[in-house]
């Protein structure tokens, strides 16, 4: 089955967006999942000024990159973060990208904002008018408190949205929900409508996250799951490495091409 297949920058935490592009153009990838994670990855951002936004842009069409998607985290919890969350909705808009993920707190943040999901289902209702203007779609991601499928579904069911589905991460699931991602996952396949592919290794909350095929994540079986289901969901490669971080760049540029092999081996077309 044909689908999307990109690199989320994210893999390149730390270093520069435009090495980030170099590394995941060179590797073979056509595609690319910005990352603008407030306090964390701010490749791209809503305060940066429209000269240098536009020079990125420029860049991603000189080395034929597609920015498809934009990693937008913001707390869905917190209305008072509602603006936020928009400009990183028209942010995403002015790069052409077709999907936002965000989990449901603030991702990588310190984070004390919790609500019921009632409460949080009405707080991303308010900007579905938005994400219809800009014919874009909310994926939420499994993350933090809500790190199974079981409960996101619950909330994707609450909101009861064709804008808003799930990006279903698969070594999140494993480190902060603590169940097999190809198995949680059919809880929830009809509404993953985005995937962040990550593998992890060592113990469950080891913070582990490797090129892909070099950790213990059954890819296989979840390829399977999704083939089954008529599953087309585009995927984004994340590699996180371990708390200590790559050796330098070049460790990066290896993960993402051996990530490339890996998917090929698997007969993806990328």
């Amino acid at each position: 089955m044909k689908r999307i297949i990109g690199v989320n920058s994210n893999c390149y935490h730390g270093y520069p967006i435009e090495e980030a592009l170099e590394g995941i153009h060179k590797a073979g990838f056509r595609y690319v999942e910005l990352t603008a994670t407030k306090g964390w990855t701010e490749h791209v951002f809503p305060t940066q000024s429209f000269s240098y936004l536009t020079g990125l842009k420029k860049k991603m069409q000189e080395l034929s990159l597609i920015p498809f998607a934009l990693s937008g985290h913001c707390n869905l919890m917190d209305r008072e973060r509602r603006k936020d969350f928009v400009e990183n909705i028209e942010l995403a808009r002015f790069f052409g990208c077709d999907y936002i993920v965000s989990s449901v707190g603030e991702a990588h943040l310190e984070d004390k904002e919790t609500a019921g999901n009632e409460i949080l289902a009405e707080n991303i209702k308010s900007v579905i008018p938005l994400l219809e203007d800009a014919d874009m779609m909310l994926v939420l991601e499994i993350h933090g408190e809500h790190s199974t499928g079981k409960i996101l579904k619950e909330i994707v069911d609450l909101i009861g949205s064709s804008q808003v589905r799930i990006n279903y991460d698969t070594a999140n699931a494993i480190f902060y929900g603590g169940v097999k991602p190809e198995e949680d996952m059919q809880n929830c396949i009809h509404e993953i409508a985005y995937m962040h592919l990550k593998d992890k290794r060592g113990e469950q909350r080891e913070w582990d996250f490797p090129a892909l095929g070099k950790g213990t994540v059954d890819f296989t079986k979840i390829f399977e799951n999704l083939e089954n289901n008529k599953n087309g969901c585009p995927f984004s490669i994340e590699i996180e490495f371990t708390k200590e971080g790559p050796e330098d760049i070049g460790e990066i540029n290896r993960a993402v091409a051996d990530s490339y092999q890996y998917l090929k081996e698997k007969g993806f077309e990328i």
